[in-house]
């Protein structure tokens, strides 16, 4: 069997839906730093930049759709897990748990407004 031509060349954003786009905004905006690039004007929505990846922020049932928090966790890069938790922590963000040290990184997971999660990530050893 012959493997397929990937035509996929990337992932241009992740969805993250929301019950309060104005005080996800903020969340995204105000309390983890990410500029927001785009506002949605037909919808309650819109775009935060992480670097390499967008968070697509919209109100779920603005689009027909039944709002469910993610539970799977979208990971965002730091360079120090344990000063990037402290910074969220003296914003009120709280954490679940201890900072986990898997032998290769730091993971620090969380939650946004809407129960959304997410984790502080920073990977100290060389891919094997």
């Amino acid at each position: 069997m012959t493997s397929p031509t990937s035509r996929i060349t990337g992932v241009d954003f992740v969805f993250v839906p929301t019950t309060d786009f104005e005080a996800a905004s903020e969340f995204y905006s105000g309390v983890l730093g990410l500029p927001c690039s785009a506002t949605y004007g037909r919808v309650p929505g819109g775009e935060f930049e992480t670097g390499n990846l967008t968070l697509q922020v919209v109100e779920s049932e603005a689009i027909g759709r039944k709002f469910e928090p993610s539970t799977h966790p979208i990971a965002l890069h730091v360079d120090d897990v344990e000063a990037a938790r402290a910074e969220l922590e003296a914003n009120g963000v709280s954490f679940s748990g201890e900072t986990l040290d898997t032998g290769v990184c730091h993971m620090a997971l969380f939650e946004d407004p809407d129960g959304n999660a997410l984790l502080l990530h920073h990977r100290y050893a060389p891919r094997s």
